[in-house]
């Protein structure tokens, strides 16, 4: 049985993208309750470190540390041990770093966890971006077409011990026949009915994605560049009740 959440809210997670920690304060602030955690990444984490994080952190939501880590498998290891007294709920690496840096990443949350007393993050294979196609992973020497990739991908995680997956919606569907039911899909590129699409490239709206299977949607401008954020992320969860 496929993972559900609880209110269709906690599926969303909003991605802040700002490096300005005040601005990224006050906007989790008027979100809470609204949606089901925030996404902060590589930007942001750059510009501000742990400090910031920690500012953001203190207006009560979820968070969603999204660095992507893909180094060598000590690297990789040595940067979560570094990021887990942030407790954050979720964090990512790159699955193609390979099946010894996947197993390193479960084996450092899981130990650190323990160690510090926090609930174990879900560690989250990232697989192909979606602000990438075909024609972009053969520029790069993948010849496979994108949901061959990410379904690769997938099970490879699975079978090294990642909790879950990042995948545009449209690989949904395979990621979930690769690697199972408990098996967590985040997706972003989801977009409302009539939002721009900007620089994705794969996307889809946030009915249709939960219904192919997403268990987290990610979604920044739909809501952050909107008029009233709070209210934007209201009516995107009162979508998933259609």
């Amino acid at each position: 049985m496929q993972p559900t959440a609880s209110h269709p809210k906690e599926r969303i997670y909003c991605a802040l993208d700002t490096v300005d920690v005040a601005a990224a304060a006050k906007l989790a602030r008027k979100l809470k309750g609204t949606v089901g955690g925030i996404k902060l990444g590589l930007e942001f984490y750059c510009a501000n470190g742990a400090d910031g994080y920690k500012r953001v952190a203190e207006e009560g939501l979820p968070i969603f540390l999204d660095l992507k880590f893909h180094d060598i498998p000590n690297t990789v290891a040595g940067a979560i041990r570094a990021v887990a007294p942030l407790a954050p709920k979720l964090f990512t690496i790159h699955t193609q770093g390979g099946p010894e840096m996947m197993r390193r990443a479960a084996e450092a949350a899981r130990e650190e966890a323990e160690k510090h007393g926090h609930t174990k993050p879900w560690v989250i294979g990232v697989s192909v971006l979606t602000s990438l196609d075909g024609s972009d992973l053969n520029a790069i020497g993948v010849r496979d077409a994108v949901p061959d990739q990410v379904a690769r991908l997938a099970a490879l995680a699975k079978d090294c011990g990642i909790d879950g997956l990042v995948c545009s919606p449209k690989e949904i569907t395979l990621a979930r026949a690769a690697a199972g039911a408990d098996f967590k899909l985040i997706v972003p590129g989801i977009r409302p009915a009539g939002a721009v699409i900007g620089d994705q490239k794969r996307v889809m709206t946030p009915l249709d994605a939960v219904t192919a299977g997403a268990d987290v949607l990610v979604i920044g401008r739909p809501i952050t560049q909107a008029d009233d954020p709070a209210a934007a992320a209201m009516a995107i969860a009162e979508s998933l009740n259609a």
